[in-house]
């Protein structure tokens, strides 16, 4: 059973730094894609890092420069490196597994929150 579980979101002020985990399990990790999703309150989800199984990154501009997407195949980890936060960037972020052939292979994890305030 496909299981991602998120960690590292938290408080912290403008213009900090904060790194996210996500470490996933019952999956052939390296037949998916890997995303990093967000939704604010009263806002839809949207993407904000992508890295395919191949180690291609996609960022939107909203974020492009500010956050970087990695994965590990050996841990079966995604990380999201973010930097120069601004208060827009609060939101829950979730972790998303999405397989390359199959796209209906679709999980999702429970999300964590970061909130960006002083």
């Amino acid at each position: 059973q496909a299981q991602l579980v998120e960690s590292g979101g938290g408080l912290v002020q403008p213009g900090g730094s904060l790194r996210l985990s996500c470490a996933a399990s019952g999956i052939i990790f390296t037949f998916y894609h890997m995303n990093w999703y967000r939704q604010a309150p009263g806002k839809q989800r949207e993407l904000v890092a992508g890295i395919t199984n191949g180690g291609i990154t996609n960022y939107p501009d909203s974020v492009k420069g500010r956050f970087t997407i990695s994965r590990n195949n050996a841990q079966n980890t995604v990380d999201l490196q973010m930097s120069s936060l601004k208060p827009e960037d609060t939101a829950v972020y979730y972790c998303n597994a999405r397989h390359i052939v199959r796209p209906r292979q679709d999980y999702w994890g429970q999300g964590t929150q970061v909130t960006v305030s002083s």
